[in-house]
């Protein structure tokens, strides 16, 4: 009886299939970094993006009044960035009221103390204006849209502080 030297059909797809297990492994492991790679891509460039945006805003308009802060801007980072577009939303800051929280602990509050929080509840409102500045990124491929937005305050300090009884406090510029 002759021996013949080789492997058999079922021994090859037996190796056949373990080399395509190991393949289709590494193939998911790489599509998937690929796919962290450039969320961490968009992520970063975003974050870079608010950063510099909120900085342009803070020096055009660092030295006005809050009054001259638009409710709504918007625009694009042009062909640097094509994907990627900016919104800056303004609002009057509306600090909460203070003066439930001190009438209902133990002993209430003295009422010279709750008109000093409502007084200055009221300069606050009237002195900080709270701006939101959004990067809106639309993937080419998928269309969809991914929004970061980060909040900053502006004070006016060049408004005068009225204190009652007549007395007044007012501060210099920014």
């Amino acid at each position: 009886m002759r021996r013949q030297s080789g492997f058999t059909l079922i021994e090859v797809l037996v190796a056949m299939m373990i080399i395509l297990g190991a393949v289709v492994m590494v193939a998911n492991a790489w599509s998937g970094n690929v796919a962290r790679l450039e969320k961490a891509r968009i992520n970063n460039t975003t974050a870079l993006l608010l950063q510099r945006k909120m900085t342009e805003i803070e020096i055009q308009y660092k030295e006005k009044s809050i009054d001259e802060i638009p409710e709504e801007e918007s625009g694009d980072f042009g062909n640097a960035f094509p994907a990627y577009k900016w919104t800056m939303e303004s609002k009057e800051f509306e600090m909460p009221d203070l003066s439930d929280m001190l009438i209902s602990r133990d002993g209430g509050a003295q009422s010279e103390l709750l008109t000093i929080v409502r007084t200055m509840t009221d300069v606050f409102n009237k002195n900080i204006k709270e701006v939101t500045v959004s990067v809106l990124y639309t993937s080419r491929r998928t269309k969809k849209t991914i929004k970061n937005s980060i909040t900053t305050y502006f004070i006016d300090y060049s408004k005068d502080i009225s204190l009652g009884a007549g007395t007044a406090a007012g501060g210099g510029g920014q």
